[in-house]
């Protein structure tokens, strides 16, 4: 469907972009100044990560996804885990790209998942130097297991390629290429082609690129929610909202967790059948999450201050800045994962929480983990 960006009632958002701005502005200064940014802005991945699965209806706890980033997992991960987990990789991939790459053609490709696919032969077809097919391993070696070997990465590859949706058997002549494989009809839409629902979007971008970057970023949140370009990775937006803010510099320390502020704001203004009331909202969410920044840059720079107050007298081999530099960057730490950061034993990583002081948050004798409140 097309999104109209004529007509916008300017009288009635500019006050909230005004301010959404500043706040935005506020906040990026504020996180490029402090000794405590870079913490600040990978502990605000999983923060996002979280709020953005929370929005979409599904609960994500931050501490699950801290301990399954670090390979730590108390307990099964779960289906929501592993996309919250896709969520943070993508954020950590964006925040370390160039600032208008995410929003890019090559960026949204790579994002979705469309370069790989598209950039890989379909197996079992001829391939340009006239070979037999593409699933046949080189017979470049007469080694028996190095051939063997070729083998089971060819049949990885298939099923890789299954997977992914590209079909696994040559089209026969005369016969009707098909651009579904089995189970493809259970998961996708045919009728969906997300490749013009994300041209519709990338139009959007274009045509309002002269609009202020907060406004821009109202309008391409509600065209993202309009629209619905993915099936299967519709939290990628939000990802890409921010990412625009980046582009345009309007934020450029960090990538800014709009999920956090989204939160807070009432369903009913979110989901408004006015796109008025939709665009308001999402500029007070962009407001939120600026306040919510600075008060938790502010929280970080007092403990920190706090927790170097240890390190005095303390030799230059000590293990406390590398637990401290952990703790300031995770909403929330084990003992494991302290152990590993500072390279002691759990024992000493154990002693080392104790001598910086921070609050046990579990409150359980088994999995304890310790963070800043």
């Amino acid at each position: 469907m097309a999104y109209d960006v004529e007509n916008l009632p300017f009288k009635t958002l500019l006050p909230g972009v005004a301010l959404a701005e500043d706040q935005l502005a506020r906040l990026d200064e504020i996180v490029r100044r402090s000794p405590v940014g870079e913490g600040f802005a990978e502990r605000g991945h999983f923060l996002d990560a979280a709020g953005s699965m929370w929005i979409s209806g599904e609960l994500l706890h931050v501490e699950d996804l801290v301990f399954h980033d670090a390979n730590m997992d108390i307990r099964s991960p779960t289906h929501e885990l592993v996309i919250g987990h896709g969520i943070l990789r993508a954020r950590r991939r964006v925040a370390t790209a160039e600032p208008g790459w995410a929003v890019s053609e090559a960026g949204i490709s790579a994002l979705t998942g469309a370069e790989r696919i598209t950039s890989s032969r379909a197996p079992g077809v001829a391939d340009e130097r006239g070979g037999e097919g593409a699933d046949e391993p080189p017979d470049e070696e007469d080694d028996p297991f190095s051939r063997e070997l070729a083998h089971i990465d060819a049949v990885l590859e298939r099923s890789r390629r299954v997977l992914d949706g590209v079909g696994t058997q040559a089209p026969t002549v005369g016969a009707e290429k098909s651009s579904l494989v089995v189970g493809e009809l259970v998961i996708r839409d045919p009728e969906w082609d997300e490749q013009e629902r994300l041209s519709q979007w990338q139009s959007v971008r274009k045509h309002a690129s002269d609009l202020p970057p907060a406004l821009l970023a109202a309008l391409l949140f509600d065209a993202w929610e309009t629209i619905q370009p993915l099936q299967r990775r519709h939290w990628l937006g939000g990802q890409l909202v921010a990412a625009s803010l980046r582009a345009r510099g309007k934020v450029v320390s960090h990538l800014p967790a709009l999920n956090v502020g989204l939160k807070a704001v009432p369903r009913e203004r979110r989901r408004s059948y006015d796109r008025t009331k939709r665009l308001l909202a999402f500029l007070d969410a962009m407001c939120l999450a600026a306040e919510s920044g600075m008060k938790e840059i502010a929280r970080l720079d007092q403990a920190r201050q706090l927790m170097e107050r240890k390190l005095r007298g303390r030799r230059s081999t000590s293990s406390l800045p590398a637990a401290i530099e952990l703790i300031l960057s995770r909403p929330i730490v084990s003992a494991a994962m302290v152990a590993k950061a500072a390279d002691v034993t759990p024992r000493g990583a154990l002693n080392l929480i104790a001598e910086l002081g921070i609050r046990e948050m579990t409150g359980r004798g088994s999995y304890r983990a310790w963070g800043i409140l």
